[in-house]
């Protein structure tokens, strides 16, 4: 499980791999510090839209900056990245101390870009990158 969490330097070289392979990657990112049943429908339908999941998580600093509130993140970033790690349709997961996750996605390059139905195609961070690339953008229905 500790084996799927990785550097954001060593994901080149898995997505490489990946690549030759012919696989379909997925990225999404979140805090995930309170998972709940919701965070888990979500994740397992956009491990539906390809064959590899990549779940970047931030990192505890760049939680705080979102202002989720002072006692925020409730769990740290080590211990919110080996809970995604447990899921096993997560294949990748990487933390990341930016306000957004544009650079990982960039760096990622995934075929498929998700967010929750929450954002509109055009209001997802990295939306312009993928697409130019010749990636997917799609939200996800949130569980009632």
């Amino acid at each position: 499980m500790k084996n799927k969490i990785v550097e954001l330097d060593s994901v080149s070289q898995i997505m490489a791999r990946w690549k030759l392979k012919n696989e379909k990657v997925v990225f999404t990112n979140g805090c995930f510090d309170l998972v709940h049943q919701g965070h888990i429908d979500y994740l397992s339908k956009a491990a539906d839209l390809g064959t590899k999941l990549i779940v970047a998580v931030n990192s505890d600093d760049s939680v705080k900056r979102l202002g989720k509130g002072d006692e925020r993140p409730l769990q740290d970033e080590k211990s919110r990245a080996i809970l995604m790690a447990a899921l096993s349709f997560v294949d990748l997961v990487v933390i990341f101390n930016d306000d957004t996750p544009l650079y990982v996605i960039e760096k990622i390059n995934p075929d498929v870009l998700v967010k929750g139905s929450d954002y509109s195609i055009e209001n997802i961070v990295g939306h312009q990158s993928v697409l130019a690339n010749g990636g997917e953008v799609k939200t996800i229905d949130f569980l009632e």
